[in-house]
């Protein structure tokens, strides 16, 4: 099934910003409100796609919503909260645990 041209313009936008376009997905629900669209990215490149106090992401939102009127369709949009990067322990880490202990 071939994505609506709403889907893919706000695909290529994101991608486009990111650093890590591979990890882009880009899901798509209708409920009572209309369209919404999940955006989910890389933890690493949430602050490219909200930018500076949300600028980003609010210049997003209203293109979105102007293809939205020109396809008849309310569109909203979402971004997924990222899984939280895990820390891996280094040896400096080990060595201030021990020393924390002791």
């Amino acid at each position: 099934m071939d994505k609506p041209v709403y889907v893919e313009v706000l695909e290529t936008i994101v991608k486009n910003l990111v650093n890590n376009p591979d990890a882009v997905k880009i899901t798509r629900s209708l409920d009572e409100l209309g369209v919404l669209l999940k955006i989910k990215v890389h933890p690493q490149d949430m602050g490219l796609l909200i930018g500076r106090k949300g600028e980003m992401i609010k210049a997003i939102k209203t293109i979105m919503k102007a293809i939205g009127i020109k396809n008849y369709a309310r569109i909203n949009i979402k971004i997924e909260e990222p899984e939280p990067l895990t820390q891996v322990k280094t040896s400096t880490d080990q060595i201030i645990e021990e020393l924390k202990e002791s």
